[in-house]
């Protein structure tokens, strides 16, 4: 996992499909867009815009991917993230791997939080679990973009 705010640089090079995504967030104005999916590079590369409400914690179960990296963007709102190594121990809730590229758990062994304001992101590689859209302080509306970039991209 990576965490840092758009407004920093980065202080290493990262992967170029990674760089080409965090341009997107930097670059782009989130209020002008409507909910849905935005292509960047056709399905190697795409964000998804989201209008959410933040919830309790056992509200959402924990999720990893396996073919795609998340990049979780806060553009408004206030959420914690559960973030946790994935040590093949938690159980199972759905698994949705083929249709969706997505593993929902019951739980998350060893879960910390991270707390994210507008403008911070995430980076959630494969063997990061990862539980989004969490009260920080109260229920609120966030915007957030999600964008995946396809593992393949990174060799």
């Amino acid at each position: 996992m990576i965490f840092g705010h758009i407004s920093q640089p980065n202080p290493c090079r990262l992967p170029q499909a990674i760089e080409k995504a965090l341009d997107f967030l930097r670059n782009t104005d989130f209020s002008a867009l409507e909910p849905g999916v935005v292509e960047i590079d056709g399905r190697n590369i795409f964000a998804q815009v989201l209008d959410l409400k933040t919830k309790e914690k056992h509200e959402n179960r924990p999720e990893v991917h396996r073919r795609y990296l998340d990049i979780q963007f806060l553009a408004w709102g206030e959420e914690k993230i559960g973030i946790a190594i994935d040590t093949g121990n938690n159980e199972i809730s759905e698994s949705l791997l083929e249709q969706r590229d997505i593993i929902f758990y019951h739980g998350s062994e060893n879960e910390s939080f991270i707390e994210m304001t507008p403008g911070n992101y995430a980076i959630f590689f494969p063997q990061d679990v990862h539980r989004p859209a969490c009260i920080k302080n109260k229920e609120n509306a966030i915007r957030k973009i999600v964008v995946k970039v396809a593992i393949s991209e990174l060799q």
